[in-house]
C-alpha cells in the first residue's frame, strides 16, 4: 500500500521536540560528556561490541538497550539544555557567485503533463526541501530563489529586507526571508547548519495563494508576435492575471501583471493566450507555481524545512555552577543527550550534574595519575582514575564493564566501600577512606563516598556520538551543537 510521511509531519515532531524545553511539564534535557578512556579494539567476549575502534577512527554506536545504558558508566558530567539553547535549523547554503540555485516549486516529484516523469530541481532533486532553492548571503540574509532565469548561473548577490520580491541584474528573483540575529549567528550557525525563523514583518506582508512566478514548460509555435494582455490565472482563487509575450511565433515570456490570491491550483491554457491575441498559436503550456501556504515568508520554518532542531551548549571551563562537576583534569570522548534523568531519586533540576564517583581519602602515600586503574583489595573493586584532587584530598573516578576499568579478575563488578585502602596500579599511590558513610548526590564534600550525581539508566538516552578525544582545560571553551533530524 503506497504511503508516505509528509514534511508536515516531520515539522510537526521538530516542533513537539524543540517545545519540550520550553512547556511547565515537559521534559529536560542535559547533554553529556563521556569516555575519558581511550578506543581500543577489544576480545571482550561479553554483552558488547568486540571492536570499538580507535580514538583516531572509532567507530559508530549499536542503536540497542545496551549501548543506551553503557554511557552512564563512563559518563563525566552533564549540563541542562535551556529553551534559549534550542533552535530550528535547516542545512546552510551559502550564496555563491557561478551557482546555478533551484527554484521554489510547489510540484517537484509530480509527474509532468502527459508523462511519467517526475518534476524534478535543476540540481537533480526530486523534493523541495533536497532542492538549493535558499541561500544565506555575506551579509547573514536569508532568501528563497523564486526564478533563476532557465537555469543560469548566479552572479549577482540579493541584498536589502524588503518584503517585495527582489529582482537582480543577472535575471534571478528572490525573497528575502529573515535576517540571522547576532545571538543565533554566534549560536547557532555552523559549517552545515543555521538557525532557520520567520521574519514578522515579511509574514504579515506575505498573501495566501498569490501567484508571483508563471513558468513556460513549452513555447508553443505559430503565433502572432507582441505583448498579449489581461490573461486570466485561472484556478480556485482569484484576480490572477499575466502578460505573455511571443516573438518568433512562440512565447518568450510570461509576466504576471495582477497576482490574486487564494490560489491552491491555477492554469492558464493555450486556448487563453490564442484569445489574448496570440492567433494561431499551439503547443504552448505555462506552468502556475503554487506559493506556499499563507504566502511567501509567511513561515520560513515550515517553507524551508525547518525539521531539524538544533541544540547549542557550551562547556565553559570547569562552569561555575559546580567547579567540582566539569572536571579539567582528563579528556573525553562521547557526547549524549539524556532526556529527564534522576538525581538521587528524584528529577534532576541542578544546571550541572557530576557524573564521577568520588572518595575523599586521607593518609595518602604517592599521588593517584590520570587514567590508571585503582583497586581496593578487601573488596576487589576495580576503577579508572578520572581526576585526582590533591588540594582537597577527594580521587574521582569511574567504573565500567571493561576487564581492565571497572570489573575483578572474575568479571565481578563491586563497590568500593568501608574504611578499606584504595592503591593506584600504575603509580602505587594509595590513601584510606575517611569514613564508611556514603554521602549521595551531594555537590561537595569533606568525608567519606560520594555517588554519581546522575542516577545510573535513569531517564532516556536519546543521542550518541563516539569521536576523537577532546582535551579540556580551565581557560577553554567547548561549544557543542547537536543537531538532530526528524
Amino acid at each position: 500500500m503506497p504511503a508516505i510521511i509528509t514534511d508536515k509531519f516531520r515539522i510537526h515532531n521538530s516542533e513537539q521536540f524543540s517545545e519540550a524545553f520550553s512547556e511547565s511539564s515537559g521534559n529536560t534535557m542535559y547533554l553529556g560528556i563521556g569516555r575519558p578512556q581511550a578506543f581500543a579494539t577489544s576480545t571482550r567476549a561479553d554483552a558488547r561490541t568486540n571492536n570499538e575502534g580507535t580514538d583516531t577512527a572509532p567507530v559508530t554506536p549499536s542503536d540497542n538497550t545496551s549501548s543506551q545504558t553503557i554511557p552512564f558508566d563512563d559518563m563525566l558530567a552533564a549540563k541542562k539544555i535551556t529553551t534559549s539553547d534550542v533552535a530550528f535549523a535547516i542545512p546552510r547554503r551559502n550564496w555563491a557567485t557561478g551557482t546555478t540555485y533551484d527554484i521554489y516549486r510547489h510540484d517537484y516529484g509530480d509527474f509532468a503533463t502527459g508523462t511519467t516523469t517526475d518534476i524534478t530541481a535543476n540540481s537533480g532533486a526530486s523534493t523541495l526541501h533536497d532542492a538549493s532553492f535558499y541561500v544565506i548571503t555575506s551579509a547573514k540574509n536569508v532568501y528563497k530563489c523564486l526564478d533563476n532565469d532557465n537555469n543560469t548561473a548566479s552572479t549577482v548577490e540579493p541584498t536589502g529586507t524588503s518584503v517585495t520580491i527582489l529582482s537582480t541584474a543577472d535575471g534571478y528573483k528572490w525573497k528575502y526571508m529573515y535576517t540571522l540575529s547576532a545571538s543565533q549567528q554566534a549560536n547557532f550557525l555552523s559549517t552545515d547548519f543555521m538557525a532557520v525563523s520567520t521574519n514578522s514583518t515579511v509574514s504579515a506582508a506575505a498573501v495566501d495563494g498569490a501567484i508571483n512566478i508563471v513558468k513556460i514548460k513549452s513555447a508553443g509555435s505559430g503565433g502572432t508576435n507582441g505583448t498579449h494582455t489581461n490573461i486570466d490565472i485561472r484556478g480556485d482563487g482569484s484576480g490572477g492575471k499575466v502578460s505573455v509575450t511571443v516573438a518568433g511565433g512562440v512565447v518568450t515570456a510570461v509576466t504576471v501583471t495582477t497576482p490574486g490570491t487564494g490560489y491552491t491550483f491555477g492554469t492558464i491554457s493555450n486556448a487563453q493566450i490564442v484569445s489574448a491575441g496570440a492567433t494561431n498559436l499551439t503547443g504552448a503550456e505555462l506552468d502556475v507555481i503554487i506559493e506556499p501556504k499563507g504566502g511567501h515568508g509567511f513561515n520560513a520554518v515550515e517553507e524551508l524545512g525547518g525539521f531539524y532542531v538544533m541544540m547549542n551548549t557550551s562547556l565553559e571551563g570547569k562552569e561555575t555552577s559546580n567547579t567540582s562537576d566539569f572536571t579539567v583534569a582528563n579528556d573525553f570522548r562521547k557526547i549524549t543527550l539524556i532526556r529527564d534523568p534522576k538525581s538521587g531519586g528524584s528529577a534532576a533540576s541542578a544546571t550541572t550534574l557530576r557524573a564521577t564517583k568520588a572518595v575523599n581519602l586521607t593518609g595518602i602515600s604517592g599521588t593517584f595519575t590520570v587514567d590508571e586503574e585503582i583497586n581496593q583489595a578487601s573488596t576487589n573493586a576495580v576503577g579508572k582514575v578520572v581526576e585526582w584532587d590533591s588540594t582537597n584530598k577527594i580521587l574521582y573516578y569511574i567504573q565500567t564493564r571493561h576487564n581492565d576499568e571497572g570489573v575483578d579478575a572474575n568479571g565481578n563488578q563491586t563497590a568500593f566501600s568501608g574504611t578499606n585502602v584504595i592503591t593506584g596500579q600504575s603509580s602505587s599511590a594509595n590513601g584510606t577512606p575517611t569514613t564508611t558513610t556514603s554521602t549521595i548526590n551531594s555537590q561537595s564534600f569533606t568525608s567519606g563516598y560520594s555517588a554519581s550525581e546522575i542516577d545510573a539508566d535513569s531517564g532516556d538516552i536519546l543521542y550518541i556520538e563516539n569521536r576523537a578525544p577532546i582535551t579540556r582545560a580551565v581557560d577553554q571553551t567547548e561549544n557543542i551543537k547537536l543537531v538532530i533530524e526528524f
